[in-house]
C-alpha cells in the first residue's frame, strides 16, 4: 500500500510539474500576443529567472506535493467511491466531473473579489479543471486492479520522458507561432496620423495640430511637490509637439509634447492600426500608473 501511495504521489507531482512548464510557455505566448506596453522580452528579467530557477523548482515541488495530497488524491478517492456507489464500477469520467465541480466552488468569489473579467475567470477555471483532471487520470491508472503495479521511480522516469517530449512540442509550436507573427506590435504612426485629438476616459484631451501646436485640457501629469513626493494632477496648457519615428521598430516611436505648464514624458504607442493609443506612466516611479489616451478625431 505504501509503495502504491508513493507511486501515485510521484506521478501526480511529476505531471503537475510538466503542466506548469507547458502552462508557463502558453502564458508567455499569450502575453506576447496581447496588447501590452511592455517590451516583447526583458533581458534582465530572463537573467533573474535563470538565477532563481532552483528556488522556483523547489517551491514548485512543495506546491506540487501539497496539491497532490490535498486535491488530486482526495479526488481519486471520491471518484472511486462515487463510481462504485452509483455506477457499480469506477468509470473514468467521475474524475473530470468531480474536478469541475470542486474547482467551480470558489468561482463566484474569484469573479467578485478580483479585477479579472468573467471570460478570464472562465478560462482560468477551465485550465485549472483540465490540469487537475489530467493529473488525476494519469495517477488513476496505478489504482486500477487490472494494471501492473509500478514503482515511484518507474513512473517518474516515464512522466519525465513523455513530459519532456510534450514540453519540446509546446516550445516548438510557440516558436512557430511567434515566428509567424502572432506577437503584438503597436501600429506604426506618422505625423499625419498623430495629428488630431486624443482623449482619456475622464474628459481629459490632448489636441495635436498639423502645424506642431499642442493643447492639453485636463491631461494627467505628475511632478514633484514641496515634499519631493510625486503628485498626479490634471493639467491644462498650450505648447508644441513632434513625432519621433524611432529606429528600432514601432515600439521605439514616441510623441514628444512640450507644454511648460504640463511636464510629461514622451508618449509611446499602443492599440491597433484602426484604433491607436498614446500612453505614459504617471505617479510614483515605484508603482507607476498607466495613463492612456485614445484617438478621438
Amino acid at each position: 500500500m505504501r509503495d502504491r501511495f508513493g507511486a501515485v504521489l510521484m506521478t501526480s507531482m511529476s505531471v503537475l510539474f510538466v503542466e506548469a512548464v507547458i502552462g508557463a510557455i502558453a502564458l508567455f505566448v499569450w502575453d506576447l500576443a496581447a496588447e501590452s506596453p511592455s517590451a516583447p522580452y526583458n533581458t534582465l528579467g530572463l537573467f533573474f529567472l535563470i538565477v532563481l530557477a532552483p528556488i522556483l523548482a523547489a517551491v514548485g515541488a512543495v506546491l506540487g506535493y501539497l496539491l497532490s495530497v490535498a486535491v488530486v488524491m482526495p479526488l481519486l478517492v471520491l471518484a472511486g467511491w462515487f463510481g462504485r456507489r452509483y455506477s457499480g464500477r469506477e468509470p473514468w469520467w467521475w474524475v473530470p466531473a468531480l474536478t469541475a465541480a470542486a474547482t467551480a466552488l470558489p468561482f463566484p468569489a474569484v469573479v467578485a473579489l478580483t479585477e479579472f473579467g468573467l471570460l478570464a475567470c472562465l478560462g482560468g477555471w477551465l485550465a485549472t479543471t483540465v490540469g487537475l483532471a489530467a493529473t488525476a487520470l494519469v495517477a488513476r491508472r496505478l489504482l486500477l486492479p487490472d494494471r501492473p503495479r509500478l514503482s515511484a521511480g518507474v513512473m517518474f522516469s516515464r512522466v519525465a520522458w513523455y513530459g519532456a517530449l510534450a514540453v519540446v512540442v509546446a516550445g516548438l509550436l510557440a516558436g512557430i507561432g511567434l515566428y509567424a507573427g502572432i506577437g503584438y506590435e503597436p501600429p506604426q504612426l506618422s505625423m499625419e496620423r498623430v495629428a488630431g485629438t486624443w482623449a482619456d476616459d475622464k474628459d481629459g484631451t490632448l489636441t495635436l495640430t498639423a502645424d506642431g501646436s499642442a493643447m492639453a485640457d485636463r491631461v494627467e501629469t505628475s511632478d514633484y511637490g514641496d515634499s519631493l513626493e510625486p503628485v498626479v494632477h490634471r493639467c491644462t496648457g498650450i505648447g508644441s509637439w513632434e513625432y519621433v519615428p524611432g529606429v528600432a521598430g514601432p515600439r521605439s516611436q514616441t510623441v514628444v509634447v512640450s507644454i511648460p505648464e504640463c511636464p510629461m514624458d514622451p508618449w509611446e504607442v499602443l492599440g491597433t492600426p484602426g484604433h491607436p493609443k498614446l500612453y505614459v506612466y504617471v505617479g510614483d516611479p515605484d508603482s507607476w500608473d498607466l495613463y492612456i489616451l485614445q484617438r478621438r478625431a
